[in-house]
């Protein structure tokens, strides 16, 4: 049985620069998978990239056994891929509900889509208490939430999820991560790239390392955390 994703000798450049260098990685079903790396590793090119935001130079990327890296951004989320990007993107001006239903723009099922709006609220209960409220007001965590639950309103089968604890209190940040625990507990595939390894390697079922656009280590997220290499160079142990 093949992987739910699965990237194949991905290239992928800006210009002459070439920012992903012949990366192969799977994600499995249920899994939650981590990539990490420190800046310009090559993550959220690669994120990008999957997600249709960018195009490769070389390699393929099949995604439930459909090669997609030629297909719109648009059609790659009907076919139920979503991306929670880094810096989050919300929409500032738009009220908290708006940006969500932004999510669902590719859906003809109103009451499914009513049904997974009361699910986001569940999810993120600040979001609920908020609707009306222009994102824009909210603090980095509570952004963080909207994006994530935005994500979710297209009801994927893969979530990715770039830096989602980027620039956010400890509290909060272990508040994002519980919530990729209980998004996979719910049945939803993660692809999560993050900076802080420990937190992603410790939900992690299976982790990548990359350096300056290649995979240089891979394994299951608990062999990662005790890997002297991982140890010293991303969760500063001597």
């Amino acid at each position: 049985m093949s992987a739910m994703l699965e990237v194949k000798d991905l290239e992928v450049a800006y210009g002459k620069i070439l920012a992903v260098k012949k990366i192969s990685f799977s994600v499995e079903q249920g899994q939650v998978v981590s990539l990490i790396g420190t800046n310009g590793a090559g993550k959220t090119t690669t994120l990008k990239t999957i997600s249709g935001l960018l195009r490769p130079t070389g390699g393929e990327i099949w995604f439930q056994g459909e090669r997609i890296d030629h297909v719109a951004a648009h059609d790659i989320v009907t076919r139920g891929l979503a991306h929670s990007p880094e810096g989050r993107r919300i929409f500032p001006r738009l009220s908290v509900e708006e940006n969500l239903m932004l999510g669902a723009f590719s859906r003809r099922d109103p009451g499914g889509v009513r049904s997974d709006l009361q699910a986001a609220y569940d999810l993120f209960p600040i979001l609920g208490e908020r609707r009306k409220q222009p994102a824009g007001t909210f603090s980095g965590g509570e952004q963080q939430m909207l994006a994530m639950g935005r994500a979710m309103m297209c009801r994927p089968k893969l979530l990715m999820l770039d830096e989602p604890s980027m620039g956010l209190s400890p509290i909060m940040m272990k508040r994002i991560m519980t919530t990729v625990s209980e998004l996979q507990r719910q049945g939803t595939t993660i692809l999560l790239v993050e900076q802080n390894a420990q937190a992603a390697l410790k939900r992690a079922d299976y982790g990548y390392v990359l350096e300056v656009g290649k995979v240089v280590l891979s394994g299951s997220g608990r062999d990662l955390l005790v890997n002297d290499s991982v140890r010293k160079a991303y969760l500063g142990e001597d």
